[in-house]
């Protein structure tokens, strides 16, 4: 399935692709107020130009709309964005909804423009990364990632029910009733490489290590069977010589 120009399927203004200065913002920006989880769909859609009964779809998959969820691969939240994955996004607090979805949307409105469109090349990247999606040229053959695409495009294509809970949208590190805002130099130095690699950085660097060490393995390996091949022939060059009737005549 392929959305051309990643239109809106339910009547939301189409908006502009977001401009590359907004890739790297932290939504902790956004002031304090109160939203239910409806109005964050229809909000985030907007912003990011992504159809609502996707994101809906997604996060009914996700967790099912609940905002504490959390997988066992450490997933969290309503769309179960990775720790590593939600800081690069600008998501502060995974277990905010409003923080939580909007990094989410943003996400997969990435995969969309990645893929050309195409839903369920994005969504299969949402699920299983999208070096698995490259590496097979298409939906990667594992049963979870597949059963998910068809999963959540059905919730997409018959439309999903939105819990009506309201949520308190808190700017995390934003002073409130006279609060201090946080330091981010404490865990500046920390996150500093997990702010300039993703996950899927990490693994092609594993990969490029790997092969690089293997050739380098059968580097040595060769160069150590030639030179044992080389002592070999001097050693049986040298016998012929030394045994040779002209050597031994000289010799006498």
């Amino acid at each position: 399935m392929k959305v051309n120009a990643i239109q809106n399927t339910d009547g939301v203004e189409q908006q502009k692709m977001i401009p590359e200065v907004r890739q790297k913002e932290d939504f902790s920006s956004y002031l304090p107020t109160t939203a239910s989880m409806e109005e964050i769909f229809t909000e985030a859609s907007k912003i990011y130009n992504v159809p609502k009964n996707l994101i809906k779809a997604i996060a009914k998959a996700e967790s099912d709309f609940n905002p504490n969820a959390t997988s066992r691969a450490g997933a969290q939240g309503v769309m179960q964005l990775m720790p590593g994955t939600a800081r690069e996004l600008g998501v502060t607090d995974s277990y905010d909804p409003y923080q939580n979805i909007m990094g989410g949307t943003k996400y997969i409105s990435q995969m969309l423009e990645k893929y050309n469109g195409n839903i369920s090349l994005a969504l299969a990247a949402y699920n299983a990364g999208s070096n698995n999606v490259e590496k097979y040229g298409g939906i990667p053959p594992f049963e979870e990632t597949q059963n998910y695409v068809v999963k959540v495009t059905r919730y997409m294509n018959e439309g999903v029910e939105v819990p009506g809970t309201s949520y308190s949208i808190n700017a995390a590190g934003v002073p409130q009733s006279g609060a201090p805002v946080q330091k981010k130099e404490e865990s500046y130095y920390q996150n500093i490489l997990e702010q300039l690699f993703s996950y899927e950085d990490y693994l092609e660097f594993i990969d490029m290590y790997t092969k690089i060490q293997d050739t380098q393995k059968e580097a040595l390996k060769e160069e150590q069977e030639k030179q044992e091949s080389d002592t070999k022939d001097s050693y049986y060059a040298y016998q012929e010589l030394k045994y040779s009737p002209v050597v031994m005549n000289l010799l006498g």
